[in-house]
């Protein structure tokens, strides 16, 4: 029987990786009903025993072989390889519905290796908690919508297309035994057929999450009612990505909070896009401190592409590894101010006759731009909040 080799570039080469590659399966699921056997890689080293090979990338920071690149026999695809230029999978592919078992066996031996370790440790080895890291791979459908996103965002690999479209019907990627559904698509809510494709999704009965997360900026009255009563899964993810939407931002933080009775709100913070200097540093604490006065949680992007990782560059370097702790752990950022955070760090430091990292930062800054800190440095959200009527 001749074999196909599918190879997630991400899960080999990212501790931690915890999300299915959705093409992936869609090539599994195409080659299984072909009739070839399809397996699962998890090193480069055997690609002489399969009749093709498909290596699948998201992130442009995970790690290949130098040798590896485009041949008769192996094909390459992703964001991770081709930024915004990534080449479409072919129709007959891209709308065939996934093969979700594609990660059955790792995750079996994944958690095999943890039962021995367990038992070798003295340990009590809990398997729901240990399968709970594998959810997306065991309870979810996965697919998009919707295609394309009209905004062009210089930072953001989808700019393919200047508008946003209905891509696959429900039931293209729907399988009904799995317990939630996930979404993949860009921007949802610019796609003019968003009300019947949300109610769709209500219609199922299943909850359902958008993993990219939403266009705040595209939110009405209509679209917040449907959307905060719906059976969502999780907390509510938008963008606070440009300082130039404040205003705008500020208004739809308002409808939020009109609409929104019951989950957790979030907003991704791009930083070190723009600039990396004073004035990033500042922009971004403005939009935090706007989004803790309405009781939502920031979670600091620092941007990177192919090519480039201009924060690692900044004289501020270590600042924005320190903002991006103290806004990135929920129960951090809650009770903490920034100056709290950085000073908690100092305490757990053995010398203290040395300043940590985290502390350095803030003070250097400080000393460089004073009016900046005494403004966003001590903010605590509980005080944002309780005083803007929370």
């Amino acid at each position: 029987m001749k074999k196909i080799g599918i190879v997630d570039a991400d899960l080999i080469g990212r501790d931690k990786h915890r999300f299915p590659n959705l093409a992936c399966e869609k090539i599994s699921a195409y080659w299984k009903e072909k009739g070839y056997k399809v397996d699962l890689l998890m090193d480069y080293d055997h690609f002489k025993e399969y009749s093709q090979v498909y290596v699948c990338k998201v992130f442009t920071d995970t790690k290949v072989p130098d040798w590896l690149k485009e041949t008769k026999k192996v094909h390459i695809g992703g964001t991770g390889f081709f930024f915004d230029k990534a080449p479409n999978l072919p129709d007959k592919i891209e709308h065939h519905k996934p093969d979700y078992s594609l990660y059955n066996k790792w995750i079996t031996s994944e958690m095999n290796k943890a039962k021995r370790k367990a038992i070798k440790n003295g340990e009590e080895f809990k398997k729901e908690k240990f399968l709970s890291q594998f959810k997306e791979y065991r309870d979810y459908s996965i697919g998009f919508l919707t295609r394309g996103c009209f905004r062009k965002c210089k930072f953001c690999v989808n700019q393919k297309y200047d508008r946003v479209f209905d891509h696959s019907p429900l039931d293209e990627f729907y399988d009904k035994r799995r317990k939630k559904i996930c979404l993949l698509d860009d921007n949802f809510l610019g796609c003019p057929q968003w009300k019947e494709m949300l109610q769709q999704l209500i219609d199922t009965g299943k909850k359902f999450k958008f993993k990219q997360g939403l266009d705040e900026r595209l939110l009405t009255d209509e679209k917040c009612e449907m959307l905060f009563n719906s059976k969502y899964d999780g907390d509510f993810t938008f963008a606070f990505d440009n300082i130039s939407d404040y205003d705008l931002i500020h208004q739809k933080l308002k409808m939020i909070r009109k609409y929104n009775k019951r989950k957790t709100v979030k907003f991704y913070v791009l930083v070190g896009f723009e600039s990396t200097d004073e004035k990033d540093i500042e922009n971004a604490f403005k939009r935090i401190a706007l989004l803790l006065q309405y009781g939502c949680l920031p979670y600091l992007m620092r941007f990177q592409n192919k090519n480039e990782t201009p924060w690692k560059e900044s004289k501020y370097r270590e600042l924005y590894i320190t903002m991006a702790r103290w806004c990135n752990q929920p129960s951090i950022i809650k009770k903490m101010s920034f100056r709290q955070f950085c000073e908690a760090n100092q305490e757990l430091k053995k010398d203290k006759t040395k300043l940590c990292s985290s502390l350095r930062s803030l003070t250097e800054f400080e000393k460089e731009f004073p009016k900046i800190a005494k403004k966003y440095f001590d903010l605590r959200m509980e005080d944002l909040y309780k005083n803007n009527g929370g």
